[in-house]
């Protein structure tokens, strides 16, 4: 009973102490002193947030177009106001170059889309694609490879079934150069004049054998000849794969000179193109100046899961 009064004593004597009005303002001077050193009244913070809306980018939707079919979306930016401040509050000036952004979703993402081939990326995104279908060329390969290499430039090689059969050793070697592969059928049929079934069945045993060879999993399907018909777009999508075609072509099967390829692709490629090629002659030897006189249009090159990534490049 006498423990019990003991308690009691002092649970009183604590509930007196923390409901002192000395103790409740010793804690809120606590509280005060550990909030952060953001002062929203100081000039800086709020020039800052004035400031913000103003660099504010929106996100742009994945969409249909009636032209260009399926368009991914585009990261938007925000201004990261407390980041910045952080950032530029040891000089204690507004810097422009110091503004630290976060990127901003769109609503709507490529995934969302009904099923539609894609012919090129998002418009506003400073990159662009090699497509590069692959039945036949071996001779040339190499040289292509080592050209993006020494560029440093990763592709899309949309690989040919019958062809990885053959090949097993090439295929690795596309894709230990660290390309991405895709699906270009088992025996490069017309894919329009195919029923479902059998458009299925080109699919299926070209994604197995490329899996089977290089472990990868293969997730878009360039239609040989870019013949194909809404059916075929639906089977892809069924097999959980997107439908590429191209937006710019060389047309490197008619052996075009190195100057004409050169013309063909920097007089149309622009933000988000796709450029279709095959392992040629006139390819492997346009290749390296291609490579050059792109990127002197401030675009990058990388594979079309790159190019239809929301992500917002960073300049």
């Amino acid at each position: 009973m006498k423990r019990v009064s003991i308690i009691i004593i002092i649970c009183i004597m604590a509930w007196l102490f923390v409901s002192n009005p000395l103790v409740n303002k010793y804690v809120s001077t606590l509280k005060f002193t550990a909030l952060p050193a953001i002062n929203e009244s100081d000039k800086l913070y709020q020039m800052i947030e004035k400031k913000a809306d103003t660099y504010e980018i929106k996100p742009i939707d994945a969409k249909i177009d009636p032209v260009w079919k399926a368009i991914p979306g585009y990261n938007g930016l925000k201004v990261d106001i407390e980041a910045s401040y952080k950032n530029m509050k040891k000089k204690g000036d507004f810097d422009e170059k110091k503004l630290v952004f976060t990127q901003w979703k769109p609503n709507v993402h490529l995934e969302d889309l009904p099923p539609a081939p894609i012919y090129r990326g998002n418009p506003e995104k400073p990159m662009v694609s090699f497509i590069i279908n692959v039945a036949w060329g071996n001779e040339y390969l190499t040289d292509m490879l080592a050209t993006l290499k020494k560029h440093h430039v990763s592709a899309s090689f949309f690989l040919e079934g019958n062809w990885v059969k053959k090949n097993p050793d090439l295929a690795k070697m596309i894709v230990d150069a660290g390309h991405e592969v895709g699906n270009h059928s088992y025996s490069h049929p017309d894919m329009a004049k195919l029923t479902a079934a059998q458009a299925r069945q080109q699919m299926i045993k070209t994604n197995e054998i490329i899996e089977a060879v290089t472990e990868k999993k293969v997730k878009w399907f360039a239609p040989p000849s870019g013949s194909y018909r809404e059916e075929t777009v639906k089977v892809a999508h069924e097999l959980n794969m997107k439908t590429v075609m191209w937006t710019v072509d060389t047309v490197d099967w008619k052996k075009p000179s190195p100057d004409v390829l050169i013309n063909r692709v920097i007089s149309k490629i622009d933000k988000g193109s796709m450029v279709l090629m095959h392992p040629t002659d006139a390819t492997a030897k346009s290749l390296d100046r291609l490579i050059t006189s792109i990127k002197q249009k401030n675009l990058s090159i990388g594979t079309v899961s790159e190019l239809m990534n929301e992500e917002r490049i960073m300049k």
